[in-house]
């Protein structure tokens, strides 16, 4: 084991020789003392450490988020029938003053009492002339001729299915029965700013301190709208709501996917995923159980605040605290780590770390990023043409996906089985997504079911208005293939993006498509004069981002491009019959690439060729071993005859092509917050 150790040391030293030749003399110290993703092997890539972190936090902070961006739509129920009130007359039987105070207007092709009028005329006079008495009532008829009037002194309600909810409470009917879709925008308002402030925290002050102040500002708003009195009191809650959404769970997951190993980092991902939908199928029997709104306010947010007890427990992400130079902190985590897992942490790491830290009692280093922008997506044509098409397919897939989300408890006879089933059919469109993407690629699998999605929704027009089931289906149907692209969306975009504006691309992308959330609420408000129409619209969309889609290049199997110069230069010999190419083949004339080109994150023009280039003629004259790529920080005993499968350890990460469901990281390696609900 010393002399593995030893040997592991020597390759490092050999590729930090190559990385000083090749680069800028101002080098981060985290990359001259190890690689993380190196590491984790050797501590354990999903240790019992790893599952406590994931199952125990990372996991139960997805609830708060499905419970807070979907209870709102359960406070907003509106009743089936309504009327204006007449205060007059409310000494009356409720058929009898209905029938002489709200006029009769033609709706679902039936004769019905008016919802918004009722006539305008003085009833106390009305009734004192002709002295008022329970016989005489039966006798008084209504008058054509009496003029109609909106409803002045509020609305009574059919409280049979709905008693409590925002609309009863604040009269949100008739020319204020838009104010919940209001609501429902200001929530999705939220989201985009929430994401960057938490951002920005989240990188500078650390994911702890990010986390616990996203979950007091959550729990703020929650309270907040559960004491309101007034709507805009109640609509500026929900943007205060909004603005953690989806960031409270994101930080828990973003801490998961840095401390385990990279080929875990796909399930984690669909757990996640997995768990977030499994909350929404809960809120749906909260809901059914509980139908006053404030008390579902109240029973959606409070048992969240024993979450602050995770302030014991949650560690901060070593791979952060490497990056601010805290090596110190991040030491005693790892080393945690490794003896929790059942480890013993690797002596030369700790050696390596220790003289780190020692060094940096003395000097300061600055780490050298190269300076680029969202300009640089747009400056050749190919990238500007790739940009363009992933945008429009993120804003496509995330606005149909969040609209028949929001849309569930509309269709079918039980707005709470619907919601239910509607979160239901995400789950195996996850575990399917999660194969096809390794077989069948990215780009297919995306427009495909985004294509389909949206042609399950189109043909619903094609079906009679009594076909409430059959409709059902077809939503259930365009539901689970949304959420299958919708998943797919994510890591495409970032295999699509260079390294170099990868975090840039991603981020542009999820806000634009972000927008799109703030319009959907409006589109699924016109399915209160025809039920289909939202869903054809959202159809339309779909297809269109789907489409579009089928114009990216595929990414499985091909060598991913690091700098921008690589992103135009990737996909720019795409052809049409490309599209027919369904399952894409390995190309054999490119090796396969990393998500993280150590050489561009540190500011370098040198390729990871070149530099292999180099290890192997550095490796031939010092006669160094290789390293057995599935042994990290340690060397084959006795395979020094393999063949050229085997690697580096320290070339590991700049020569693999990561195919799991990541998210968008940073020049040193960190990941960062993006808007996905």
């Amino acid at each position: 084991m010393t002399s593995q150790i030893v040997e592991s040391e020597d390759e490092f030293d050999e590729f930090s020789e190559l990385q000083q030749h090749n680069k800028p003399k101002a080098q981060p110290s985290v990359d001259e003392a190890f690689d993380l993703d190196d590491l984790l092997p050797v501590i354990g890539e999903f240790g019992k450490y790893q599952k406590l972190l994931v199952f125990g936090i990372c996991l139960p902070a997805c609830i708060p988020c499905g419970f807070c961006a979907f209870n709102q739509l359960f406070m907003a129920d509106t009743p089936d029938d309504y009327w204006c009130r007449v205060p007059e007359l409310l000494q009356m039987d409720l058929e009898q003053r209905k029938y002489l105070a709200i006029p009769k207007e033609m709706e679902n092709d039936k004769l019905e009492f008016s919802k918004c009028y009722t006539y305008g005329v003085n009833w106390t006079q009305l009734l004192d002339s002709i002295e008022y008495t329970d016989e005489s009532a039966l006798t008084l008829e209504p008058n054509s001729s009496w003029p109609l009037v909106k409803c002045s002194q509020g609305w009574e309600y059919n409280t049979t299915s709905v008693w409590s909810s925002i609309v009863i409470d604040f009269n949100l009917v008739c020319d204020r029965d838009i104010y919940p879709t209001i609501g429902l925008a200001a929530l999705n308002c939220g989201g985009p700013v929430g994401v960057y402030l938490f951002g920005l925290l989240n990188d500078r002050a650390g994911r702890r301190l990010s986390y616990f102040a996203c979950l007091a500002t959550l729990l703020a708003g929650s309270l907040m709208t559960s004491l309101s009195t007034d709507f805009w009191t109640w609509a500026g809650s929900r943007v205060i709501v909004g603005l953690t959404i989806p960031a409270v769970y994101q930080i828990p997951f973003i801490i998961s996917l840095e401390l385990v190993g990279e080929k875990y980092r796909s399930f984690v991902t669909v757990m996640t995923c997995t768990f977030y939908t499994s909350g929404i199928m809960l809120l749906s029997l909260v809901t059914y159980l509980e139908r006053d709104w404030v008390r579902l306010s109240y029973y959606t947010s409070l048992p969240f605040y024993s979450y602050f007890l995770y302030i014991f427990i949650m560690p901060e992400s070593p791979r952060w605290l490497l990056m601010r130079g805290r090596l110190e902190e991040a030491l005693r985590i790892l080393e945690r780590m490794a003896r929790v897992n059942g480890q013993q942490f690797p002596e030369v790491v700790h050696s390596k770390l220790e003289a780190q830290i020692q060094r940096d009692k003395h000097r300061e280093q600055k780490r050298k990023v190269a300076n680029v922008g969202l300009i640089d997506l747009c400056r050749t044509p190919n990238m500007r043409l790739k940009t363009i098409l992933i945008t429009l397919s993120w804003f496509a897939n995330e606005t149909v996906y969040l609209g028949l989300s929001y849309y569930g408890p509309s269709l079918g006879t039980n707005q709470y089985v619907s919601f239910f089933l509607s979160a239901v059919v995400e789950i195996p469109s996850y575990l399917c997504c999660w194969y096809f993407m390794d077989t069948w690629g990215r780009r297919w699998p995306l427009s495909l079911s985004m294509i389909l999605g949206g042609v399950a929704c189109v043909i619903t027009v094609m079906l009679p208005d009594n076909a409430i089931d059959e409709t059902l289906i077809l939503y259930l149907i365009s539901k689970a293939l949304l959420s299958a692209s919708f998943l797919i969306i994510y890591p495409f975009a970032g295999e699509l993006y260079p390294t170099q504006v990868r975090g840039i691309g991603i981020g542009a992308s999820s806000y634009i498509g972000g927008l799109g959330l703030i319009v959907i609420p409006f589109v699924t408000y016109l399915g209160k004069e025809n039920l289909k129409l939202p869903l054809v619209i959202m159809g339309f969309v779909s297809m269109l981002g789907g489409l579009t889609g089928l114009r990216l290049p595929e990414t499985l199997h091909h060598r991913l491009p690091q700098t921008i110069e690589e992103g135009e230069e990737f996909g720019k010999d795409w052809q049409l019959k490309d599209c027919f190419r369904c399952k894409p083949q390995p190309d054999i004339h490119s090796p396969p690439a990393s998500y993280e080109n150590l050489d561009v994150l540190g500011g370098s023009s040198t390729n990871a060729s070149d530099v292999e280039l180099e290890l192997k003629d550095s490796r031939r004259q010092r006669q160094l071993p290789r390293i057995n790529e599935r042994t990290p920080l340690e060397t084959s005993d006795s395979n020094s005859g393999s063949t050229g499968r085997q690697h580096r350890s320290s070339m590991k990460r700049l020569v693999r092509q990561m195919s799991v469901m990541d998210t968008q990281r940073t020049h040193d390696g960190t990941m960062q917050l993006t808007h996905w609900i």
